[in-house]
């Protein structure tokens, strides 16, 4: 196994362990105080593995179809498993609100399949990356603003508002980012839904 696809595989791994310490911290002896910081840290370790993945594939000439195929996935299932881990414990985030990033990535993942399927790869899109960007970016705001609440300096119902709107102004552009990205390859996925000649 090459050291980019084992960074690949941790980073699937984190999703889960992100959200049972966050749902469950005091469960392991972990304080509220230190709870933010360990947070951080896993979500910062996801985000250089990503940052350092890729660059290392393509140094050691290691470059995979399932590196290719994994990649995107490990950084869905991360940062799906803290948002999902968001509409729970202390930030308590709308359920719905959440899904709509979970929607965009599978309706996109399936008509990507369904294009190669038929012999035709799409694309990354600008957009696409952008909106992984934001979503990252979203996570570690929320993620700092438990900091001074877990010191009794923000008020719950502030850090929950600050959380809300921070997320709905991310899903408001994982939405332009899918429509966008169906819109820019539309005539190759009519063919493979085979709504075209």
């Amino acid at each position: 196994m090459s050291i980019a696809l084992f960074l690949t595989l941790s980073r699937i791994l984190l999703g889960p362990i992100f959200l049972i310490v966050y749902l469950y911290y005091s469960s392991f002896g972990i304080t509220l105080s230190w709870l933010p910081y360990i947070l951080l840290a896993l979500a910062g370790i996801s985000e250089l593995s990503d940052l350092f993945d890729g660059k290392m594939a393509r140094r050691h000439n290691k470059v995979t179809d399932l590196g290719k195929l994994l990649d995107p996935m490990a950084d869905s299932i991360f940062r799906l498993s803290v948002l999902l881990a968001f509409t729970q414990g202390i930030i308590q985030l709308p359920l719905l609100l959440v899904c709509i990033f979970f929607y965009r990535d599978m309706i996109i993942s399936t008509l990507r399949t369904l294009c190669a399927l038929r012999g035709v790869a799409l694309a990354a899109r600008m957009s696409g990356k952008i909106k992984a960007v934001i979503q990252a970016v979203v996570i570690f705001f929320i993620l700092i603003l438990m900091i001074p609440y877990s010191m009794g300096c923000l008020e719950l119902s502030l850090l929950q508002g600050m959380s809300f709107y921070s997320v709905f102004l991310g899903v408001a552009y994982t939405v332009y980012s899918g429509i966008e990205y169906i819109y820019a390859n539309r005539k190759y996925i009519q063919r493979a839904l085979g709504l075209s000649a």
